[in-house]
């Protein structure tokens, strides 16, 4: 236990003596009209097959490119989400878990990130800028007024309580709380999907910056009334990490979770159904943002990204549900892009991440990150290029608060590297995996002490380096 409260506060200082705000560079005003931009992020929504949601298959996938290695830099709401809107990875903004003091809303905004995020950027280089559904776990909470609107943001919709019901929810619209209540029309999907649809569609203002955030598939997953009889047949995947029968050559905390029993089994399923309805609502906000984009005639100049905050565990490695793990299931998260010059049906193989995404929106809008973004563009990948020292790596990490206890089923904190071959972990109580994802794309076989010395000790070196960079130099780490 005191390695890991150790390991946070030592963290914890490296963030304090880090880089202050820095805003985005505007653009030259003399340039070429700019695309319009659309990120959509989903909530806990693994790498899964999309098919099941024929907007997001028809107008996005089959339209766009999806980015097959993509991970996150930290399976766990709050964290992940702070290093989209600030290009770093976690040990470089520091909103290390989901709650105050180490994490959340409160750490975001006391620690003044949010002076610096891909919302003043876009708006510094003359975009018209909107946040609509959820931002930061537990915002506002005592940090800041119901009312409270971050720097950088025109148009702001996001709820400030019952974030995850769907309805009888309290929007902050533009710093005034609007309650809605449980009536059909209420449904915080379909409300954030008109909101969406009315922001993109003004006459005269362009180009935009759109986030959307969606809040499902996150639990209790709760649908539209229209939705509530689909998928009344569907199981979770069964993959061969499902419910895995062997875990002995697995952490601790792995090796202390026991199997799933038929009746855990029908759980995992039936919630597995409720997260496919629910994101049917996410698929219809789609569709309709995808029919006001054409009908305002823009659809052909805006670029529009969908992907998920962390993944989710469905009964795979004996994980009823959850996330926070250093596996697939956690870590790799869907991303596929739409838009000017990018080609339907591609699929690009990079190793690509969360701190990505800032970098291509500056590049798209034609400004600059400040110096202290960790990620890379994936402008030249989405025309069909990857440049010859892209990155080889991802860092991931994974914090707990100082007063966490090791739970059975429950992983501790961890560094880990994802390579294009290996997923190598250590955990802040010295225990590691490490998985040859060539010849166990199931990380069933954890062959960290069967590997020879040089290998393990290579990817160590460069995991610690990656858990040390800042700046620009992450992006020299992650090509070793």
């Amino acid at each position: 236990m005191k390695k890991v409260v150790g390991w946070l506060a030592c963290a914890a200082m490296l963030l304090l003596a880090g880089a202050g705000p820095i805003r985005g560079v505007p653009a030259d005003a003399g340039a070429a009209p700019r695309p319009n931009i659309i990120l959509i992020v989903a909530d806990d929504l693994e790498a899964s097959d999309l098919r099941s949601f024929p907007n997001i298959w028809s107008q996005l996938v089959r339209q766009g490119t999806s980015f097959e290695r993509y991970f996150v830099t930290d399976s766990w709401c709050c964290p992940s989400r702070a290093s989209i809107l600030r290009s770093q990875y976690v040990h470089s903004h520091g909103v290390f878990t989901n709650t105050a003091p180490e994490g959340g809303f409160a750490r975001f905004h006391r620690s003044g990130l949010e002076s610096s995020t891909i919302g003043t950027w876009l708006k510094g280089a003359g975009y018209r800028t909107a946040l609509m559904g959820k931002y930061l776990n537990h915002y506002p909470g005592r940090a800041a007024p119901p009312t409270y609107v971050p720097p950088g943001w025109d148009e702001w919709y996001v709820p400030v309580r019952r974030l995850y019901e769907e309805f009888g929810y309290t929007l902050n619209e533009n710093g005034t709380l609007r309650a809605y209540g449980d009536e059909e029309s209420d449904y915080l999907a379909d409300v954030l999907a008109a909101k969406a649809s009315a922001f993109v569609s003004q006459p005269g203002k362009e180009p935009f910056f759109l986030y959307l955030a969606p809040v499902a598939p996150h639990l209790p997953a709760n649908p539209a009334p229209r939705h509530e009889e689909a998928f009344a047949e569907a199981r979770a995947p069964r993959p061969p990490s499902f419910n895995q029968d062997d875990v002995s050559a697995e952490p601790e905390w792995l090796r202390s979770a026991p199997r799933l029993d038929d009746d855990e089994v029908e759980e995992v399923d039936e919630r597995h159904r409720r997260r496919l309805r629910a994101m049917l609502g996410v698929d219809d906000m789609v569709g309709a943002l995808v029919r006001a984009l054409g009908q305002s005639g823009r659809l052909g100049r805006t670029y529009l990204f969908f992907t998920s905050d962390n993944g989710f565990h469905l009964g795979t490695h004996r994980l009823p549900l959850g996330k926070t793990t250093p596996f697939e299931e956690s870590i790799k998260v869907p991303l596929v892009a739409r838009g000017p010059g990018v080609a339907a049906g591609r699929t690009v193989t990079a190793m690509t991440a969360t701190v990505d995404l800032g970098p291509t929106f500056t590049e798209l809008a034609g400004t600059r990150v400040p110096g202290f973004a960790e990620g890379r563009s994936l402008v030249p990948l989405l025309t069909g290029q990857t440049p010859a020292a892209w990155r080889k790596n991802v860092l991931v990490e994974f914090y707990r608060p100082p007063d966490w206890s090791p739970v059975p089923g429950e992983a501790p904190p961890y560094r880990a590297l994802r390579t294009a071959r290996h997923t190598y972990v250590e955990y802040a109580g010295g225990e590691r995996q490490l998985y040859d994802l060539t010849a166990d794309p199931h990380q069933l076989d954890n062959i960290v002490t069967r590997t020879p010395a040089e290998v393990v000790d290579s990817l160590a070196r460069t995991l610690h380096e990656m858990a040390a960079c800042s700046g620009a130099n992450c992006r020299v780490a992650d090509t070793r």
